[in-house]
């Protein structure tokens, strides 16, 4: 298609006079020669281009594309003495091709951008080569050779701003950062070529931004490096590492979102943008952020003046209200607060960002719709300012013919472009203020005044607490407190909730960022006071943990639960983008407290029960064992080589393997190995098959179990291994099957009954999983069994005894003993679930029971089930009801289905008691003849 056939709008030519001679100059008739007309007619700097590069333009109209790919390939193949020269003209080529497709409607926005940019980094690397060649002649750059130019001879040069993002505009300045990799020089030469790196900089800023009898390239501007004020214009890779990491401000996190190497040593400038990537991208959601942004665009406009209503006479496209840069800085900060959670969002461009922030539900899909049709018409308008005479300006004319003159060049009617243009920045200004105002006092809505008596005690000693110790978190604390303490009235008893919150505010280390979370999203105070209502404990949790609130306002929080392989790709794909183990064991146990508190939150309000948090906090484990182990094994290995034959298997046993976990659950594990043949690896430290599995183990341990800046994520406990606590920590695949046929005795077949494959080679867990139903597929003789678990039972009560009054898991009759027999009829029946239901009635089966005692067995251990997970959730300690306060104590009578305390306790004491004479009477056994 050709290029008339492509034209989608033409200019209006503002002086006819002009419009005639650069139709002139290809002396075409027809829609091209319309567009000269209109450009050249319109813009007195389009006009002169035209006659500069009259031969070049025919040409290159007839396919722009092959034109511009041919003016790159000329630039590259200029000799270096004559690069200035040429590039003035490329610049000059480029520019005119580029304006007449844009005004033509050829191509869209982010092609004219893309091409503009394309053309920078051309540039860039020209020039930094052309200034690296001589220095490395005269030896000023000590290593370095020819080819050594290729990668800049360490030197990378960051583009920043619009140029970072692939976003030019027409007659933008270059944003650079100019850095060298200290790394490829001897330390004796670092001040000899640190000293040649300033020099080649200052030689590229000046081949590009002098003005010449040709013109200039690009206006080059090297103060975003850090504090450029005492700073050289080249500085060494570590050197601005440091500074960023201890003396980074919000602003410059912000612009290096579209940080990007664009000459010299580019893998260089990724390692070092990857360095800077825990700079850049905050843990945690950074609502903070906004008020550093909301100050910004307050310092710009009083910089600049921009106040008051939107005239359009000299108002500034880019900086004014309304303007390109509230769109940018929208799409940023929404990135600045989600991307250190959300690696989908670091993204440099703000169209593809905005799209992406809707994608993962931060910003709904008409606001979105809205900012990229306005961005994409206001950076054209923008365009057309600059074209009409090359000026570095965002700014619209001051008078009337002005505007009528980027009308025409809009090929816009101008009552209508004026008309169209104040309407989009209005509207822009009003959804971006909306957005920054959240944090600078203005309350979004009033907020409830709270209907109870607090002690007046409790709230003044708050401003003393470390949360509090700054002004900014007085200032949006003492904004947010009128809503805490009306959601905190609306509690069952408030001041149990006034001193659970409390109990939070007091643990937390420092305020501004979560204050900052939770101005922006009201509905986490009605959940923490909720919380803090029903749940102290898990409010003093919260405080040393604040940043699972984080998952609450992701957009799926309350979404329905994942299934557990979904939970595990979740998990490997968040280690694997962690280069660092201790990273990867950090993030993990994010990961895992944030799901955890998910389940919690979920239970609390009753969108589940406790059988349904059991089986949740189960996948999350699995989950987390799933992708752990492979990343510990890698860490292990680079050390010790890859795992001998055929490598570890994970089995989950107890509550793991039963899937019956709980929020403060521990995990019972059995690691089996499989050596096959091998007698050891092959690493930088080999060791032998046995040792190398038993120390593999005991890093899977210490990766779950060790505390960590994020805290730790399970204790583990692997007594159940055969031979206990005297057998090796591993199990060899061999010494397993071996012991279980040969030497294990019932209790540990009863174990067995609960045991699960978890992580591991799956053909291997397939085999474990085999001979486990194999083994239990052997029933034993059954007055054998009863005896041998009577004999079990009697060894619990003595050395546990009955448990406290509200425990209801050890003791006679209580849900282990339950328990006990249930995996007895399993075992008895020859089956390998853990079904309690189905146990018991094996049990039945077997004679043990009646059907009645079954399901009475059954409705007993689902209560006691139910207790005993919803305590563990509001407590680490033995369950006293009377410490709980009132919002624990109904969720804990919800739970069960019980109205009163009184009338629980009664009926767990009746059901403690029959079900303890039930099992009596099952494991009741005639004696032996002999």
């Amino acid at each position: 298609m050709s290029f008339a056939d492509r034209l989608t709008r033409l200019p209006r030519p503002h002086d006819p006079d002009r419009a005639e001679d650069a139709r002139a100059i290809l002396t075409r008739k027809g829609p091209v020669g319309d567009l000269l007309a209109g450009a050249g007619g319109s813009s007195p700097y389009l006009l002169s281009l035209m006659q500069k590069e009259a031969d070049w333009l025919p040409d290159a109209l007839s396919d722009p594309e092959t034109a511009l790919k041919a003016e790159f390939a000329r630039l590259r193949g200029v000799e270096r003495g004559h690069l200035p020269s040429a590039l003035r003209q490329g610049k000059r080529r480029i520019a005119l091709l580029i304006a007449l497709a844009d005004l033509g409607g050829v191509w869209p926005l982010e092609e004219v951008t893309g091409h503009l940019t394309a053309f920078a980094d051309l540039a860039c690397d020209l020039a930094l080569q052309a200034a690296l060649a001589p220095l490395v002649r005269r030896g000023k750059l000590p290593g370095m050779d020819e080819e050594s130019l290729a990668t800049g001879c360490g030197m990378v040069i960051l583009a920043m701003g619009k140029m970072g993002a692939g976003e030019l505009n027409y007659s933008s300045d270059i944003d650079l950062i100019s850095l060298f990799d200290e790394t490829r020089y001897d330390p004796d030469d670092y001040a000899e070529a640190r000293a040649a790196c300033i020099r080649a900089t200052r030689t590229v800023a000046a081949t590009l931004s002098e003005m010449t009898g040709e013109g200039y390239v690009f206006r080059t501007d090297l103060r975003l490096r850090p504090d450029p004020s005492v700073t050289p214009v080249c500085l060494s890779l570590d050197a601005a590492e440091r500074y960023y990491e201890s003396l980074g401000r919000t602003w410059e996190r912000a612009a290096y979102i579209k940080a990007r190497p664009c000459a010299g040593d580019l893998e260089a400038g990724e390692r070092f943008l990857t360095a800077l990537r825990p700079f850049v991208w905050r843990r945690h959601l950074d609502y903070a952020a906004i008020q550093d942004a909301h100050d910004m665009r307050q310092a710009i406009r009083d910089h600049k003046g921009h106040h008051g209503d939107i005239t359009l006479p000299g108002h500034d496209m880019k900086l004014g209200r309304g303007g390109i840069r509230e769109i940018e800085f929208f799409a940023q900060f929404h990135q600045i607060i989600a991307g250190g959670r959300d690696p989908d969002l670091r993204v440099r461009s703000t169209v593809e960002a905005l799209r992406l922030l809707t994608v993962h539900n931060w910003i709904p899909e008409d606001i979105t719709e809205k900012l990229v049709g306005h961005y994409r018409a206001l950076r054209e308008v923008e365009h057309r300012i600059q074209m009409v005479n090359d000026a570095q300006t965002h700014a619209l004319p001051q008078t009337d013919p002005g505007l009528d003159r980027i009308a025409a060049l809009s090929a816009q009617d101008p009552d209508d472009f004026r008309r169209d243009l104040r309407a989009r920045l209005e509207e822009v200004h009003g959804i971006c203020e909306q957005f920054f105002a959240r944090d600078t006092g203005k309350a979004r809505d009033e907020a409830p005044e709270a209907e109870a008596d607090f002690d007046s005690e409790t709230i003044a000693r708050w401003r003393g607490y470390p949360a509090l110790r700054s002004q900014r978190a007085q200032n949006i604390f003492q904004r947010l407190k009128p809503r805490l303490l009306a959601a905190l009235s609306r509690s069952a008893r408030p001041d149990e909730a006034l001193s659970a919150f409390d109990g939070f505010l007091a643990g937390l280390p420092a305020g501004v960022q979560l204050f900052s979370l939770f101005e922006a999203n009201p509905q986490l105070i009605d959940l923490l006071a909720d919380i803090a209502g029903t749940a102290p404990e898990l409010a003093r949790y919260l405080s040393r943990n604040a940043s699972v609130f984080d998952a609450v306002i992701g957009g799926s929080f309350f979404d329905p639960w994942p299934d557990a392989d979904s939970l595990a790709e979740d998990l490997s794909a968040l280690l694997k983008a962690e280069e660092d183990y201790e990273k990867r064991l950090d993030a993990a146990r994010r990961w895992q407290k944030e799901w955890h508190f998910r389940v919690g939150v979920h239970h609390l309000r009753g969108l589940i029960g406790a059988a349904d948090a059991a089986q949740h906090y189960t996948d999350i484990a699995d989950a987390t064992l799933r992708a752990l182990w492979p990343a510990v094994q890698e860490e292990f290995a680079l050390r010790h080589g890859a795992p001998p034959g055929r490598g570890a298997m994970v089995l989950g046993m107890g509550s793991l393997g039963a899937r019956r976990l709980n929020a403060r659950s521990d995990l019972d594990l059995i690691i089996i190995y499989d050596p096959q043949e091998a007698e050891g690896s092959d690493g930088r430290r080999p060791l032998a098959t046995r040792t190398y599995y038993a120390r593999l183990t005991q890093a899977l341990v210490t990766a779950l179990s060790a505390p960590t800046a994020a805290g730790r994520l399970y204790e583990v406990d692997m007594r159940l291994r055969p031979s206990g606590n005297q057998g090796p920590v591993a199990t060899s695949w061999s010494a397993f099957r071996n012991y279980q046929d040969t030497e294990a005795w019932t209790w540990e077949h009863l174990a067995l009954t609960l045991a699960r494959p978890v992580a591991g080679p799956p053909d291997f867990m397939r085999n474990v999983e085999d001979f486990r139903r194999r083994t239990l597929s052997a029933a034993p003789n059954p007055d054998r069994l009863r005896r041998d678990l009577a004999e079990m039972r009697a060894r619990i009560a003595s050395a546990k005894g009955q448990g406290g009054a509200w425990d209801m898991k050890i003791g006679r009759g209580k849900a282990q003993d339950i328990e006990l027999l249930a995996q007895a009829g399993t075992l008895a029946a020859g089956e390998a679930g853990s079904d309690m239901a189905r146990g018991l009635a094996h049990a039945a089966d077997a004679g043990w029971i009646d059907e009645v005692a079954a399901d009475q067995l059954t409705e007993a251990w689902r209560s006691f089930r139910n207790l005993t997970l919803t305590a563990r959730l509001l407590t680490d300690r033995e369950l006293v009801p009377g410490d709980l306060g009132r919002g624990g104590c109904d969720f804990l009578l919800r739970e069960v289905g019980a109205e009163t305390l009184d009338e629980l306790k009664t009926r767990l004491d009746g059901m403690v008691a029959r079900s303890g004479d039930q099992i009596d009477a099952a494991l009741k056994t005639e004696p032996d003849d002999g």
